[in-house]
C-alpha cells in the first residue's frame, strides 16, 4: 500500500459538522438503553448536589466513551464532534463528568455496583451472552467449564499509578506501584467471561481483604444470572485459601476448587498417598499413545479425602478433596543431566482443595477445570487494554467508580459482539472495537430520519448491520 498522491498534493481539513468516528456506539447504546443503564442509575444512584445531577445520562456518557476507547477523563472529549450532537443528547463534557466522579463517596461507589450488577443481569436476558435468554445472538461451542458448573473466577491485578497524589496507591505484592482491583468473573461451557463482581482496595491491600464480601456478592448475582439450579464452582488461587471466601461460597450454594499453601497440615496428608494411586495426565509436552490408549508425561495425579480448617471450631470445617498435581523436580533434573543423579525421584507437588461433585469431576477433571483458572488473566489484560489502562483521578473513591464503570463497558462490548456475530462472541474488547465499534460514519438527514453512511466494503458489515437490526427493531424478548 502507498499513498495515492505524495503528501504536498494532500490537504486535511477538520470541517465536517456532520462525520462521526464512532458509528458503533449508535447500536452499542441502543443496547444499553434496552438493559436499561440510564434508568438504574437514575434510580440507585444519589450522588449529591448538581454535580450528581441526571447520573444516567452521566453515567451512560461514561460507559459510551470507555466503550470508544477512553482510558481517561480527558479522553471523554471524543463525544463531542462533528455530527454526534445530531446522533446522541446530552454528551456531558469532560470536566463535568470529572466532577460527577469526584462527588462519589464509598456508598455511591456501592450504589453503581448494584447497577452494574443489575444491568448486567438486565443485557444477559437481552442476548446469549451466558447462553440463555431470547436467543438472540449465537453462542459457541467451544469448552473451558468444567462438566455441568459454570465456573466463577475470583483474583486480583494491580494497576500501575504514577505521582504521587493518587489516594490509597502503594506497593503490593508484585512490586509495583499502584491500586489493587479485585474481579470475579462467570464463565459457561459455551460462553466467554463476564465480570459479575468487581472492588477497588488499596495498593498495598492483601489480596484476601474484602475478598468474603466480593465472592458472596459474585455468587448471589451467578445465581440471579443462569437461575438456582445451575451449578456453580468458585475457583481462587491460595491467596484466597481462607475461611471468609470459601464460607462465602459455601453459604451462596457453590462449591469451592481454591489452592492450597503447602503448609504441615497438606504435607502431611499428601505423604499418605499410596504410589498406586497417582495417574498420568495430559500436561506440558505430553504425548498420548494410541496403542495404550495412555498419556505419556511425567505429570500425574491423585487425591484423598480432607477437611480444610482442621484446626478451627467444627462449624468452620469443611470437609472435601485434596487434590495433588505432581511434576519432576526442575533442580533434580539439572543435576541428572550433571551426572549427579538421585537415589529417587523428586517431585514438585501443587495441590488445591475442593468441594465438587466427584461424579460430575473426577480427579483427572478436576485437575483440568482448576488449572484452567488463568482465564481470568485474560479478563485483567483485556481491561488494561482498555478503560483501565489508567485510574484517571487522584480521588481513590473516583477511581474506584471509574472501575465499576470499566466493568459496565466490558460486558456491554460482549453483548454487543455476541449480538453481532458468533466469532466476536469471545473476542477482546478491542477486536469488537476495531470491528463494530469504531466506524467512520457520516450523517444525513431526511424526512425526520437519520441515516448513517458507513463505508463501503467494510469488512465487517454484515456483523454490523446485524447489531444494529438486532437493537433497532428487536424480537419481542428484546423489546420488553
Amino acid at each position: 500500500m502507498k499513498l495515492s498522491h505524495t503528501v504536498r498534493a494532500t490537504s486535511a481539513a477538520f470541517d465536517d459538522p456532520n462525520l462521526v468516528s464512532t458509528g458503533g456506539l449508535v447500536p452499542v447504546l441502543a443496547l444499553a438503553d434496552r438493559g436499561g443503564l440510564r434508568d438504574l442509575a437514575d434510580t440507585h444512584l444519589t450522588v449529591p448536589t448538581h454535580k450528581g445531577a441526571n447520573a444516567g445520562l452521566k453515567v451512560a456518557s461514561l460507559v459510551g466513551g470507555m466503550v470508544a476507547g477512553a482510558d481517561s477523563i480527558d479522553d471523554m472529549a471524543l463525544l463531542r464532534h462533528g455530527g454526534m450532537g445530531r446522533v446522541f443528547a446530552r454528551a456531558y463534557a469532560p470536566s463535568t463528568l470529572g466532577s460527577f466522579l469526584r462527588a462519589f463517596t464509598f456508598g455511591h461507589v456501592r450504589q453503581l455496583d448494584a447497577v452494574a450488577s443489575r444491568f448486567l443481569i438486565a443485557v444477559a436476558g437481552l442476548t446469549r451472552l451466558l447462553g440463555a435468554g431470547t436467543g438472540l445472538g449465537a453462542g459457541t461451542e467451544e469448552s473451558g467449564a468444567g462438566a455441568g458448573y459454570a465456573l466463577l473466577d475470583v483474583d486480583d491485578t494491580i494497576i500501575e499509578v504514577h505521582g504521587h497524589s493518587k489516594q490509597g496507591a502503594g506497593f503490593g505484592y508484585s512490586g509495583v506501584r499502584g491500586l489493587n482491583a479485585l474481579l470475579a468473573t462467570l464463565t459457561t461451557a459455551t460462553t466467554a467471561p463476564v465480570i459479575v463482581a468487581q472492588r477497588l482496595r488499596k495498593g498495598a491491600a492483601g489480596s484476601p481483604r474484602g475478598a468474603k464480601r466480593l465472592v458472596g456478592d459474585a455468587v448471589r448475582t451467578a445465581r440471579r444470572l443462569l437461575g438456582t439450579g445451575q451449578l456453580v464452582l468458585v475457583r481462587m488461587d491460595s491467596a484466597f485459601y481462607g475461611r471468609g471466601p470459601v464460607h462465602a461460597a459455601l453459604v451462596g450454594g457453590a462449591d469451592v476448587s481454591v489452592t492450597v499453601r503447602m503448609d504441615k497440615a497438606v504435607k502431611k496428608a499428601i505423604a499418605t498417598i499410596g504410589h498406586d494411586a497417582w495417574t498420568t495426565i495430559e500436561y506440558t509436552d505430553a504425548v498420548f499413545d494410541e496403542t495404550s490408549q495412555k498419556w505419556i508425561s511425567r505429570a500425574e495425579v491423585a487425591e484423598i479425602p480432607f477437611t480444610a480448617f482442621a484446626a478451627q471450631k467444627k462449624s468452620e470445617q469443611v470437609p472435601g478433596r485434596l487434590v495433588v498435581r505432581r511434576i519432576p523436580d526442575f533442580n533434580a533434573e539439572k543435576n541428572k543431566a550433571a551426572g549427579q543423579d538421585t537415589l529417587f525421584d523428586v517431585w514438585r507437588f501443587h495441590a488445591f482443595f475442593t468441594t465438587a461433585d466427584p461424579v460430575l469431576l473426577d480427579t483427572v477433571a478436576a485437575d483440568k477445570t482448576h488449572r484452567h483458572h488463568a482465564v481470568i488473566e485474560q479478563v485483567h489484560a483485556d481491561l488494561k487494554g482498555s478503560a483501565l489502562a489508567h485510574l484517571p483521578s487522584g480521588v481513590f473513591t473516583a477511581n474506584a467508580a471509574w472501575l465499576v464503570l470499566a466493568v459496565i463497558a466490558f460486558n456491554l462490548t460482549r453483548a454487543a459482539g455476541t449480538l453481532a456475530a458468533p466469532d466476536l462472541a469471545r473476542a477482546t474488547t478491542a477486536t469488537i472495537r476495531r470491528k463494530l465499534i469504531t466506524v467512520p460514519a457520516r450523517v444525513a438527514t431526511s424526512a425526520r430520519r437519520i441515516t448513517l453512511h458507513l463505508p463501503q466494503a467494510w469488512p465487517w458489515e454484515n456483523a454490523w448491520t446485524a447489531l444494529f437490526d438486532r437493537v433497532s427493531d428487536p424480537p419481542p424478548g428484546l423489546a420488553a
